[in-house]
């Protein structure tokens, strides 16, 4: 059996770049067809009603709904449309998206809330592309070698298997704190594993920084420190983070958790060793 996918993107958050390709690193996985569907950077209503009514064209076995603050306008928008249907769906978003948990189980729309996926310092004094870029690629780090991603791709996976052997789709309700993260994150060093904590919860606490920034600030000569500030963090994150991984590979003990011929997860430590 071949599970349809169905993922909408609308706006950015630091997973959004990278979701679809964690469920098929190799490109060869052949239980899954993917389809993504994205209103690119813009994330008001009217594109989101433009853009969720395809991905039900797909007739996918479920859908997936990727923005930053499920509260908003737009994403509000696109959850009343996910839940008028009888097509599994669920919600990634950041850290406010936890504000509307209960909402989203009232909808009958389940959850992945990546409380480490910051908001970015939207200035237009301070964010050119060249900022914006170099900050998700910060992020990305962060959310990679901590095991946020791992944990997304094991949530995935768990919904994959259920579809493929013909249960009902459990809908995940998941807020990835530290904790979970660096737990998917398998580390064996404990330094390793603090390293990775901390950028998580630096890079979760930033977006404090940005949020005052961006809304609560008005002069730019009082908010431009504040959001290179948080940009700052996010840099500082990304070196932990990159530090935690360079000690587990000097330890030989870095997991992988790569996709199977058959598309189930395997799993290895070792370097010179095959995954099982």
């Amino acid at each position: 059996m071949v599970v349809k996918i169905g993922i909408v993107k609308s706006g950015n958050i630091g997973t959004s770049p990278v979701l679809e390709l964690l469920l098929d690193e190799r490109a060869d996985r052949p239980n899954i067809d993917v389809r993504v569907f994205s209103s690119g950077a813009k994330m008001n209503p009217e594109q989101v009603e433009e853009v969720v009514p395809k991905v039900k064209d797909f007739d996918p076995d479920f859908c997936v709904f990727i923005s930053p603050n499920p509260g908003a306008p737009g994403p509000a928008k696109a959850r009343e449309l996910l839940s008028e249907g009888d097509i599994p769906a669920f919600v990634i978003g950041d850290a406010p998206g936890k504000g509307k948990k209960d909402e989203m189980d009232e909808q009958g729309i389940g959850y992945i809330i990546v409380m480490a996926d910051p908001m970015i310092g939207a200035r237009r004094e301070w964010l050119d592309p060249t900022e914006m870029a170099s900050f998700n690629a910060d992020v990305i780090k962060v959310l990679a070698a901590t095991g946020a991603y791992r944990l997304v791709q094991e949530t995935f996976d768990k919904i994959i298997a259920d579809v493929d052997a013909g249960k009902d789709v459990e809908l995940p309700k998941l807020i990835i704190t530290a904790d979970k993260a660096v737990e998917a994150g398998g580390f064996a060093n404990p330094y390793a594993k603090a390293k990775a904590y901390a950028a998580y919860e630096i890079c979760g606490n930033l977006a404090k920084l940005d949020t005052k920034g961006c809304f609560m600030m008005k002069d730019y000569k009082d908010f431009l420190p504040v959001v290179a500030a948080a940009h700052e963090m996010a840099r500082v994150a990304a070196n932990l983070a990159t530090e935690a991984r360079e000690i587990e590979k000097s330890n030989d003990t870095v997991m992988r958790t790569p996709h199977m011929g058959d598309g189930s997860i395997g799993s290895k430590v070792e370097l010179i060793s095959k995954p099982q």
